[in-house]
């Protein structure tokens, strides 16, 4: 099977500008090499918060760079420019709504502001969509949280079989019969 790739993109006005450092992408590279033992190479974008913008760069990533997964940080808050939910499902053939549900419940157990968190997945193609939050421990209970579904997930679309440090992540396959 062929070396997975994976899309990491911060959406980010400041960011991109080069107002600060991104630290939210790093902490999603950081935490999918904690997970990951089997190869993988990292696909990086640091975009501004524009729809449109979001919107190419997801479909570039899904077909051009052929990523079974993409991760986004950034821009799933109630905020105007905050628009990485419409452009992940403006893109999508099917939505994934689980993740969501799942990053939401786990982040209310830190947090009473995680109900205001529009985190979402979706499909496109052969690639996994999945919204997460914009700051680095949010990112990582997130990631906990979702994580162990992402491999199957991915197989169930003929994508690359990721491995997965078992000290660290568990994914869940079903036992074969």
């Amino acid at each position: 099977m062929s070396k997975a790739k994976i899309g990491i993109i911060t959406v980010s006005d400041r960011a991109s500008a080069g107002i600060y450092e991104d630290i939210s992408g790093k902490a999603i590279i950081e935490t999918l090499n904690d997970y990951l033992t089997s190869d993988w190479t990292p696909v990086y974008e640091v975009i501004p918060d524009e729809q449109d913008v979001i919107e190419a760069t997801l479909i570039r990533l899904a077909e051009v760079e052929n990523c079974s997964l993409i991760v986004t940080t950034g821009g799933t808050g109630p905020a105007k420019r905050d628009v990485t939910p419409e452009a992940t499902e403006a893109v999508c053939d099917r939505m994934m709504p689980g993740f969501g549900e799942l990053m939401r419940a786990e982040s209310l157990k830190f947090v009473p502001t995680a109900i205001l968190s529009r985190q979402t997945a979706g499909l496109r193609g052969d690639s996994l969509i999945v919204n997460l939050p914009g700051k680095p421990k949010s990112i990582r209970e997130c990631l906990d949280a979702v994580f162990p579904a992402i491999p199957y997930c991915i197989d169930l679309m003929d994508g690359p079989f990721l491995e997965c440090n078992l000290d660290v992540i568990k994914p869940f396959r079903p036992k074969a019969k």
